[in-house]
């Protein structure tokens, strides 16, 4: 699927990425949660498919399990007990579903930071931020853009050894380390003179000067002007919201949390359809597309 959300302004990229993120690692009901998890694996199989579906079975399911084992052994808070350890201390329901709850939470940043990196493209920071803090953009635009491109050089790298007879993946421990060394050598190399060939090509084309211009390709159309009204009033009810304990939910020393009702519904209706909203857009486009195509 065409990702139609990706050619739309930067801002309304990072303010919808901003509300997303942002609520996912606030709100701890399990409904907001599973809302957030949910939304965010649709928007992102919809747009790289099954390798976002490989990477949710390889490390995100094994993480929610491990947090939902591990939690339990160190928090013994709840009153809820279920049995004793050999060392005495409890093991409480309470911080088993604690465990699962931050997992979740985890799982749910992480899976809106693999759209996040794909859409806010290093140009959209620099466009954004290049004004107003030039240093810190470039920073951030280059460190977004330096973890793929070294992942793919690291590939390279490693064909490159391969087909020499020097594959880390055989033959003695001090045989694969040597190797290792060999390859982390030429990647720190290599990291060192691709900054220093970006830093004196931004140098040359005069980045961070005073009355400095630069070509965008960025314009506010009417689409952006719905969408940052609809996710500005979805930002200001969801906080309203979060005030007035709409998403609460506490689960120390008991569970206690706000009750789904007529009174706390609209808030996780907008927050579904506000965390929706790209998945929504790409849906309308490819229907106005193919509704086009078989005009033609």
């Amino acid at each position: 699927m065409r990702d139609s959300f990706y050619d739309c302004h930067p801002l309304i990229n990072l303010l919808y990425f901003s509300i997303v993120i942002g609520f996912s690692m606030v709100v701890v009901h399990p409904m907001g949660q599973a809302i957030s998890l949910v939304c965010g694996i649709v928007y992102a199989v919809s747009i790289d498919g099954k390798k976002n579906i490989m990477f949710l079975l390889k490390y995100c399911l094994p993480m929610v399990l491990l947090t939902a084992f591990i939690n339990p052994a160190f928090n013994h808070e709840g009153t809820t007990v279920l049995m004793y350890f050999s060392s005495g201390n409890p093991l409480t329901l309470e911080s088993i579903l604690y465990g699962i709850s931050s997992g979740c939470m985890l799982v749910s940043v992480l899976v809106w930071f693999i759209s996040f990196n794909r859409v806010m493209t290093s140009d959209k920071f620099i466009y954004l931020f290049g004004k107003i803090i030039p240093a810190l953009s470039l920073i951030l635009s280059m460190s977004l853009r330096f973890v793929p491109k070294f992942k793919k050089q690291m590939d390279t790298v490693v064909e490159a050894q391969r087909s020499i007879g020097r594959d880390v993946s055989s033959g003695s421990i001090i045989q694969r380390t040597k190797t290792a060394v060999v390859i982390f050598s030429i990647m720190i190399t290599w990291a060192l003179e691709n900054a220093i060939e970006t830093a004196d090509s931004m140098k040359s084309r005069g980045y961070g000067l005073k009355g400095r211009t630069a070509f965008s390709i960025y314009t506010f159309d009417e689409r952006d002007k719905a969408l940052f009204c609809w996710l500005a009033f979805c930002g200001l009810f969801l906080v309203s919201g979060n005030i007035i304990s709409a998403f609460g939910f506490r689960y120390f020393p008991n569970i206690r949390y706000a009750a789904i009702d007529l009174s706390t519904l609209p808030f996780y209706l907008v927050y579904f359809f506000m965390s929706l909203t790209p998945f929504i857009l790409n849906l309308k486009e490819e229907r106005t597309w193919k509704i086009l195509y078989s005009k033609m």
